[in-house]
């Protein structure tokens, strides 16, 4: 056995690096009783390594390459094109030459060979790679395998397939490429085969793509395809497709497009029987490898034969279950704002915070519904609470009720228990006491005081017994009935005014008016101080200019060189004291916060500079407040016309009381959780430097990649396979690729839901409306807060936001997420300074283009492009 050249059958799981993944996968493909796979030859990496190892010129370009990122287009293809021919012309070292020769003659030189290229970053679980290298057919000869062997190594150098490579973060000189030899099948009809849905996710569902002759007119897009789906041995849709053309390939080598005669265009590829065999052929591949695969297979002479198999990356991993029933997860990234993948110590952290049953899956956290639609009741009772908060999750979970056969109902009105978010039980008479609520602040404020004493004095095992001993009074905190009653109260009086004043006044969402600056809220009063920071700022243009320009981490110490630097500095340490624990996705505990990196709060405080006149905080928040009485006083006077009028207007004014009292408050038990994070954060990260020094992990962010447990017994033991940070670290990057769903079933199915809507205007996209109001203006579109650049009037337009995107709040007129909720930090904060919002917009990111002039109805739920 050479290590220039390996056959099908000689080739092992290990050797990656030497065949790539396409290789790699036939090879395994090759071993499976029962599966046809044509017979062929890996020419191995280390052939492509030999013939380019001592050309200088291919290193220099190289290296020019390695400096370029994805925007430098012109560059990219100027470089790749210079390698390209530098490839074309290099000769192929003899050794490879002649073992080449050899295989060939086992084969048969005299056969038609396909020659494709196979990378050692392609068909790999997190990242595929698919069509960014080379495929040749109906080659004949040895000299024109061997032209065609180079052609397949500069086809590493396409423009497309350097891009793909600098977006996905691999290095062009740790990327090798073997060329797969392999005999040639003539067949009547080829196609691809997923053992799980791709478009639903389900992996029950078998979805069969079939056209005649070569498959390449149908992955070159020249055709389009019949499309079959089995389920249970049953083929339960065919679409039949229109087939004009079909590649051939030809006797003399090469091949061509030849059209299809008229009467056979609308004819099915394959029997009923064949659907069926086939199916059948690749559960048993999914069977050997253990995941969902994408297959590509061709028919010859009555036989199914398989030419690649590679692994589905796009699927959404399933929730684990630990029995065979039908469950439904539901997302919480959806009703945390936060739906990003979150690494294993931050999913640990807030596994161990919350007393829902979840469970994770691709990096986020679910929550199984199914004991809760199998009761009429608590059904009942969940769907209403959908649709206040996520109309959209509503939707899907309507979907899987109404299939009727998904979720069965239990016997005798049983009762399933509902998931837990502390006593929500509301008192018939809530006091409405201020008071109150400072109570509870002061109470969580002296606690994190104590935490922050106490553990300075821990290390080692003995930290992580006092983070969970800990962990028990942070959630005596967060599910304090009391705590949970007050926020409830205020909740409730706003969905109370709402309705009443509809009935009474025949007007929308007066709640939302009412809400504007309120006492206690500590995220709308964050945006509003680091407005008092810019005034700090505001009259040192020195100071200005060396924040525009700054682009050290440690510009704060360098700040007492200029007028106005111990000021300014003085500033953003108070603000820092009280929210620099916050940041975007700040429910996971290992995102850097805004005291690690403050240089993210720069770009807000000179926006917020140029933007506004000195003192805007104070004013917003007065006109705020300002609005609020003044409505408040228009719907009591309004109230006490009608019949029964005081006895409206006293009740009302009751409601009125409670949202203003105890409404702010809804954002303070989020805000206690975070602090406490960032001190857990701050004391564990002492600990990752000791394992650094240990030399068990190479930087101390690594051990975001270890579960609690996990990062407990590595201190305990002093050991650790860094495989495992490794493998995680793997599994991260593909996760941050994948879109969270909504909702997704144990059978792999993604839903997302739809608005029901009528009375909309043309072309208007649907969505949430969770703070009134109409407001025109530029839409900005932003994924990363960082990357904010907005004047004032801006609407902003993202996929979500949580807390650490409220000093954007300030400079906008109006806000557009894709997901979020009537009581979510986005909706809430919007109510408070007044800007109308609608959330829950299905891709609003991709709908709505940056700069485009939009109109935001915030009453109706609704946002057109003008």
């Amino acid at each position: 056995m050479s290590s220039l050249v390996l056959g099908f059958q000689e080739m092992e799981k290990t050797q990656l690096m030497l065949v790539g993944g396409k290789g790699l996968n036939l090879g395994e493909l090759s071993k499976i009783q029962g599966i046809q796979v044509p017979e062929g030859f890996c020419v191995t990496t280390v052939g492509y390594q030999k013939a380019i190892e001592d050309n200088d010129s291919f290193q220099g370009l190289l290296d020019q390459l390695t400096m370029l990122k994805t925007g430098d287009r012109e560059q990219i293809g100027e470089i790749s094109q210079k390698i390209r021919q530098i490839i074309m012309e290099v000769e192929i070292p003899s050794d490879v030459v002649s073992a080449v020769a050899d295989y060939l003659s086992r084969f048969g030189e005299e056969h038609a060979y396909a020659v494709r290229s196979s990378a050692t970053a392609e068909d790999l679980p997190h990242a595929s790679f698919a069509g960014q290298q080379d495929t040749y057919l109906n080659i004949i000869g040895k000299e024109a395998i061997l032209e065609h062997i180079r052609k397949c190594w500069a086809s590493l150098f396409t423009d497309r397939a350097v891009i793909y490579r600098i977006q996905n973060g691999f290095d062009h000189r740790q990327v090798y490429l073997s060329v797969i030899v392999q005999k040639m099948v003539f067949p009547q009809a080829s196609g691809i085969l997923f053992t799980a849905d791709p478009i639903t996710g389900n992996r029950k569902l078998l979805s069969i793509d079939a056209s005649f002759g070569l498959g390449e007119a149908l992955v070159s897009g020249l055709v389009s395809a019949d499309c079959y789906k089995v389920q249970d041995d049953q083929i339960t849709d065919r679409m039949i497709a229109a087939k004009k053309l079909a590649i051939y390939a030809r006797e003399e080598g090469g091949t061509e497009t030849v059209p299809i005669d008229a009467d056979q265009q609308k004819t099915q590829t394959l029997t009923d029987q064949q659907i069926l065999q086939l199916a059948r052929i690749g559960r048993e591949i999914e069977t050997h490898f253990g995941k969902p695969q994408d297959i590509e297979w061709c028919l010859a002479d009555d036989i199914f034969y398989i030419v690649q198999s590679r692994p589905i990356t796009t699927l959404f991993p399933i929730p684990k279950a630990n029995d065979q029933e039908n469950h439904v997860y539901i997302s919480v990234g959806h009703q945390q704002m936060m739906t990003d993948p979150i690494r294993p110590l931050g999913l640990s952290f807030f596994l161990l915070t919350t007393n829902a049953p979840m469970r994770k899956a691709g990096g986020r956290l679910f929550v199984d519904i199914a004991q809760q639609l199998a009761s009429p009741s608590s059904r009942n009772m969940l769907l209403n609470m959908m649709g206040q908060h996520d109309p959209l999750m509503k939707d899907a979970i309507m979907n899987i009720i109404e299939r009727g056969d998904f979720i069965k109902l239990l016997p005798n009105e049983k009762e399933a228990p509902r998931p837990v978010r502390g006593n929500t039980a509301m008192p018939e008479q809530f006091e409405n006491n201020p008071s109150i609520v400072s109570e509870l602040i002061k109470k969580n404020q002296t606690s994190i005081e104590e935490l922050k004493q106490n553990i300075q004095t821990k290390s080692g095992s003995d930290l992580f017994d006092f983070i969970l001993e800990d962990i028990q009074e942070l959630k005596r905190i967060l599910f304090d009935p009391q705590s949970t009653a007050t926020f409830m109260a205020a909740m409730n009086a706003s969905t109370w005014m709402n309705e009443k004043m509809n009935e009474w006044l025949d007007e929308k969402n007066v709640a939302d008016t009412l809400s504007q600056s309120v006492p206690n809220n500590i995220t709308s009063e964050m945006g509003l101080a680091l407005l008092d920071v810019a005034d700090v700022i505001r009259p040192y243009p020195e100071v200005i200019h060396f924040l525009q320009n700054v682009k050290d981490d440690n510009f704060l110490d360098e700040l007492d060189q200029f007028d106005g630097g111990r000021e300014t500095r003085d500033a953003f340490h108070a603000f820092l004291t009280k929210y620099g624990m916050r940041c975007a996705g700040e429910i996971d505990i290992t995102r850097t916060r805004w005291s690690e990196n403050p240089m993210i709060l720069v770009p807000l405080i000179l926006g917020n500079i140029k933007n506004f006149e000195p003192h805007a905080g104070k004013r917003k928040f007065e006109q705020g407040l300002r609005v609020a009485l003044e409505k408040e006083k228009e719907l009591l006077d309004r109230l006490k016309q009608l019949p029964d009028g005081e006895q409206k207007a006293k009740e009302t004014k009751q409601k009125i009381d409670l949202i203003r009292n105890f409404i702010g408050y809804r954002e303070y038990p989020k805000y206690g959780m975070i602090n406490r994070y960032f001190v857990y954060k701050q004391a564990l990260l002492k600990e990752a430097e000791q394992l650094v020094k240990a030399g068990l992990i190479h930087e101390k962010e690594d051990i975001y990649y270890l579960t609690f447990e996990e990062f407990r017994e590595t201190v305990r033991t002093n050991k650790l396979d860094y495989q495992l940070i490794n493998k995680q670290k793997d599994e991260y990057k593909l996760y941050e690729k994948l879109t969270t769903p909504r909702v997704i079933t144990s059978d792999g199915e993604t839903l997302s839901g739809a608005y029901k809507r009528e009375n909309l205007p043309a072309g208007a996209i649907a969505g949430l409306p969770v703070s009134a109001g109409v407001i025109e203006g530029r839409a900005r579109v932003l994924l990363n807060m960082e990357d904010a650049d907005l004047e004032e009037g801006d609407i902003l337009v993202t996929s979500f936001t949580d807390p650490s995107w409220t000093p954007l709040f300030v400079s906008i007129k109006g806000l557009v997420t894709e997901v979020g909720g009537l009581m979510t930090h986005g909706a809430v904060i919007a109510r408070e300074y007044g800007l109308p919002a609608v959330v829950g917009v299905e891709h609003a990111t991709k709908l709505i283009q940056d700069g485009q002039r939009i109109r935001v109805n915030g009453t109706e739920g609704y946002i057109e492009i003008l």
